[in-house]
C-alpha cells in the first residue's frame, strides 16, 4: 500500500508572530519555520502504518517555496521514504493548494492520504475536504484513530457529541487530530540518512495547474492587546461589573 502525506511548512509554534509595518502580511524575515505539528501527526501515523507492515511506501509532498525542503527532510528523517516538493512562490489559497495536491494524487496513486486537519497558520481547515470533493475519495476528517481492515480504512473521529466511527472504502482521505498520536524525535541517524533520500521538484505547470488566485489579502492586524484584569471584593460587585460594565448580564 502507498501512503501520501501532504505537509506544511509554518511559523514555529514557539514563536512570537509579528505582523509587518505596512500590515502586508506576517513578518517571515529570519523566523524559525517547522513542519506544521498536526502534519507531523499525519507522517507519524503513515511510518507507524508501514512499521506494521501495512503500507509499504509512504511519500510526503508540500507546496511551497524552495525552503520548504527543509521540512520536507524533517519527514523523511521522520521515517517517510520520498518527498515531492511542488515549487511555487506565490500566496496559495486552500483550494489551490488542493487541486495541486489532486495532481500529485492521479500520478501516484495512493491507497491512503493523510493529512493534518489545519495548519497553525491559517486555521482554516479545508485542504482535506477539498481535496476529498475533487478526488471523489471517501474521507475522514478529526480521526482520533485509523485502522485497517482489508479494502476498508475505520476512522474514528472526533465529533460535538463523542465518537463517531466510520468505515471508509480505500482509496480515501483522512485528516489528522491531535489525539491520534504522538509524533517521534528524528533520530540524528535517521536526519543524516534523509539527506540522501530522493526528493522531487515539479511545477505548478508541469502538474497542469494555474496559481491564480480569486482571493486577494487586503490586511493583516497583531489582535488587540488584553487589558489588565482586576479584582472584587464580593459577589455582588462582581454582578455590578458584569452587569454595567462587561454588559453580559
Amino acid at each position: 500500500m502507498k501512503v501520501l502525506v501532504a505537509v506544511k511548512r509554518v511559523v514555529d509554534f514557539n514563536v512570537k508572530v509579528r505582523v509587518k509595518a505596512d500590515n502586508s502580511g506576517v513578518d517571515l524575515a529570519n523566523v524559525k519555520m517547522a513542519l506544521n505539528p498536526f502534519c507531523e501527526i499525519a507522517v507519524e501515523e503513515a511510518v507507524r502504518l508501514k512499521e506494521q507492515g501495512i503500507a509499504t511506501d509512504v511519500v510526503v509532498v508540500t507546496v511551497g517555496s524552495s525552503g520548504a525542503q527543509e521540512q520536507l527532510r524533517t519527514a523523511l528523517a521522520l521515517g517517510a521514504d520520498r518527498a515531492i516538493l511542488v515549487e511555487s512562490n506565490d500566496e496559495l489559497n486552500s483550494l489551490t493548494v488542493a487541486k495541486l495536491l489532486k495532481a500529485v494524487v492521479e500520478k501516484e496513486q495512493p491507497q491512503l492520504v493523510i493529512l493534518g486537519k489545519q495548519a497553525i497558520d491559517s486555521d482554516n481547515n479545508q485542504t482535506g475536504q477539498m481535496l476529498g470533493a475533487l478526488t471523489g475519495y471517501a474521507q475522514g476528517t478529526f480521526a482520533s484513530k485509523v485502522e485497517l481492515a482489508g479494502d476498508k480504512v475505520n476512522v474514528t473521529r472526533e465529533i460535538d457529541g463523542g465518537l463517531q466511527t466510520v468505515a471508509l472504502a480505500l482509496p480515501a482521505i483522512v485528516t489528522t487530530d491531535l489525539r491520534l498520536n504522538e509524533p517521534r524525535y528524528a533520530s540524528l541517524p535517521n536526519i543524516m540518512k534523509a539527506k540522501k533520500k530522493p526528493l522531487d521538484v515539479v511545477t505548478p505547470d508541469a502538474l497542469g495547474v494555474s496559481t491564480a488566485s480569486t482571493v486577494k489579502t487586503l490586511k493583516v492586524e497583531a489582535p488587540a492587546a488584553r487589558q489588565a484584569g482586576i479584582k472584587v471584593k464580593s459577589v455582588a460587585e462582581l454582578v455590578e461589573k458584569l452587569k454595567n460594565e462587561a454588559k453580559v448580564i
